[in-house]
């Protein structure tokens, strides 16, 4: 065990990971208190939450935009497919369905 070092029976630290207060008995060498670390106070940048804002506008605005494209297309490619079925239609003969009852 640690001798009392100048007579002291706890030592006053601050962690280095939060910044709480510390109070180490020596003898026992644990914690006997802890003070709240102290609070950060930070002014929100205005200029910082305005460009914020306004990057995902733009990003909001471009899948708009790309989704506007992608329907566009879509709409183009199924008027394509039908155009393609109507004059393969033409050229096939007509011929009646086949049921299964009828085979019977």
């Amino acid at each position: 065990m640690a001798s009392n070092r100048g007579g002291q029976d706890a030592l006053e630290v601050d962690c280095p990971c939060c910044g709480a207060r510390l109070k180490i008995d020596v003898l026992l060498r644990k914690v006997i208190w802890h003070g709240q670390p102290p609070r950060k106070t930070t002014v929100p940048d205005i200029g910082h939450s305005a460009q914020l804002l306004e990057q995902e506008r733009a990003r909001r605005e471009a899948l708009f935009q790309k989704s506007a494209e992608e329907e566009k297309s879509k709409a183009e490619l199924l008027e394509k497919k039908f155009e393609e079925a109507l004059k393969r239609s033409k050229d096939e003969p007509i011929t009646r369905p086949h049921r299964d009852f009828d085979l019977d």
